[in-house]
């Protein structure tokens, strides 16, 4: 179950499959001290697997059909929903539909999206076979305020992973999803509770003093040493 109604901004989630980083903002938002409530689970695509996952927890659900209607027809009742549950933020999770300027400057600093790579680096698909190709060593995964330019909105929090020589996509693809299911709901967190906030098209502000493994880059794998100043 979520947070009891009226806890932190209410946030709706917007999928368009089996949801995985939804359910990990899920789990994290019932601890008792998240500072956000998911309000609600919403997809394009009444088939999409992660709707059940959030019925089965007791969050609200909808479905907004895309396929088969204008794309301002389909906004429009996206934001109908939206505002029917008095939606505060928006986080984009596997959401395979790119919104309109219009709604996302309705929007502005207030949707956020959780992306499989390192920005500025591989926006867009297929982003683990082109880090692969690219022979980069280190990938990792971004969330981001969401702007009018796909995947270019501003940075809230990274987390990166090594590449491995024999690394295939599927693997690298596994290492990642481990800490996008990490990074988003304390990315979140940090949004709802007013830590970052958008100001002049940049996230500014502080974050918490424990997330040092979520600067690491490369949490889990290569932990960086503790530095003490000399007296």
């Amino acid at each position: 179950m979520t947070r009891p109604k009226g806890e932190g901004p209410r946030v709706a989630v917007l999928i368009s499959g089996r949801g995985s980083n939804m359910a990990a903002l899920l789990e994290a938002a019932a601890a008792p001290d998240y500072p956000a409530e998911i309000a609600l689970v919403l997809s394009n695509r009444a088939d999409a697997a992660g709707l059940a996952h959030a019925a089965g927890r007791g969050v609200p659900t909808a479905v907004v059909e895309s396929r088969g209607r204008p794309r301002e027809a389909f906004e429009a009742a996206l934001q109908a929903e939206l505002a029917a549950h008095d939606i505060e933020l928006v986080a984009l999770a596997g959401f395979m539909r790119v919104l309109t300027e219009g709604f996302v400057r309705a929007w502005e600093g207030r949707m956020v999206n959780i992306h499989p790579s390192l920005l500025p680096s591989f926006p867009g698909l297929d982003t683990h076979a082109r880090a692969l190709a690219a022979g980069v060593r280190l990938h990792g995964c971004t969330v981001h305020l969401v702007t009018p330019g796909v995947d270019e909105g501003p940075i809230i929090a990274q987390a990166a992973v090594p590449v491995l020589p024999e690394d295939t996509e599927a693997e690298l693809a596994a290492r990642v999803l481990a800490e996008e299911h990490r990074l988003y709901p304390a990315a979140l967190a940090w949004l709802a509770s007013g830590r970052v906030r958008l100001e002049e098209g940049r996230v500014v502000g502080t974050l918490p003093a424990a997330t040092g493994a979520l600067i690491n880059p490369l949490p889990g794998y290569a932990p960086l040493p503790t530095h003490r100043a000399k007296d």
